[in-house]
């Protein structure tokens, strides 16, 4: 039976949180523990789509009578797959991965076609049959590990904002910048427009998220650069395995130019706002609104 609100996780998670530490330090490593543990299941999808890039990087044989890109589309496929029948992912996440692979195709279509970056293994004879063009079908996993990411992380981690902005507004901001990625070849680029845009809409809102049994918060916008940050480092990873290589990498591996982080911001809160279209930001409670929460030396502990 597929999940439709709530996954396998969910029953995990909840014995996790309910674990009572033995002393207010083990309180701190136990919280410690579950952000990261949460971290690594939203981005379960990601992780694993990286893992293959690396394990087909060092170890694909050469004439192999399947082509690598179409090896990693079915593996994803069949990721995805498993995820909906093994109940680690819910429906409503299935169907944000597949808008999120249909909005990258359509910009990997345009952004290969103007050189933005190539797929070196099309330019041999075997080089498979899912694709479309310059394109092989599995880099639309790669924006949709994003779209999965957000997704799971705020239902995960409980995420509620304060301040968050008028939902139209924010429609009118994703649209700009995905207009921005086509239309910066011909016209003037106004990244640095959106980027002001982005800090008036979204400087103003804190994001709350629990880990634990106490919420925490931060600037919604400095969840935005970390986030950002972490995907230029998946970046790197997926050139350094020559999936994809930009024009400076194509005598040899590089460092992914730190100007790309810019693009990934934009590109994530593309992400973000339509992800927030489905899940639908809500406030947090109101004991946490008003500071009425535990403090690390509050929180319960056995004994």
């Amino acid at each position: 039976m597929l999940a439709y609100t709530k996954t396998r996780f969910h029953e995990i998670r909840l014995r996790f949180e309910n674990h009572v530490p033995s002393s207010r330090r083990n309180a701190v490593l136990w919280e410690f523990f579950l952000f990261v543990f949460k971290q690594g299941w939203a981005c379960l999808f990601g992780g694993t789509l990286l893992t293959l890039l690396l394990l087909t990087k060092v170890a694909w044989p050469h004439h192999f009578w399947l082509a690598r890109y179409d090896f990693l589309f079915l593996a994803a496929l069949t990721i995805q797959a498993l995820m909906l029948l093994l109940r680690m992912e819910t429906v409503r996440e299935a169907k944000i991965i597949l808008v999120f692979h249909v909005v990258g195709t359509l910009m990997e279509l345009f952004k290969t076609s103007v050189g933005s970056w190539t797929y070196p293994d099309l330019s041999n004879p075997d080089h498979g049959i899912f694709h479309l063009g310059h394109v092989p079908l599995f880099s639309g996993f790669m924006y949709a590990s994003v779209g999965s990411y957000l997704a799971r992380v705020s239902r995960i981690l409980d995420m509620r904002y304060t301040r968050f902005p008028n939902r139209f507004a924010t429609a009118v901001l994703a649209i700009l910048i995905y207009l921005n990625f086509f239309t910066h070849h011909y016209l003037p680029d106004i990244r640095i427009l959106l980027f002001a845009a982005v800090g008036v809409l979204f400087g103003p809102t804190w994001v709350y998220f629990r880990c634990y049994r106490r919420y925490r918060r931060m600037p919604l916008v400095a969840g935005f650069g970390l986030v950002a940050l972490f995907i230029w480092f998946g970046e790197n990873i997926g050139t350094f395995t020559a999936a994809w290589v930009y024009p400076n990498q194509r005598s040899g591996w590089e460092v992914v130019h730190f100007g790309k982080f810019g693009s990934w911001l934009l590109l994530m809160i593309i992400s973000f706002i339509l992800v927030s279209l489905v899940h639908r930001p809500t406030l947090p409670p109101a004991d946490v609104r008003m500071g009425s929460i535990l403090a690390p030396d509050e929180v319960p502990v056995s004994g």
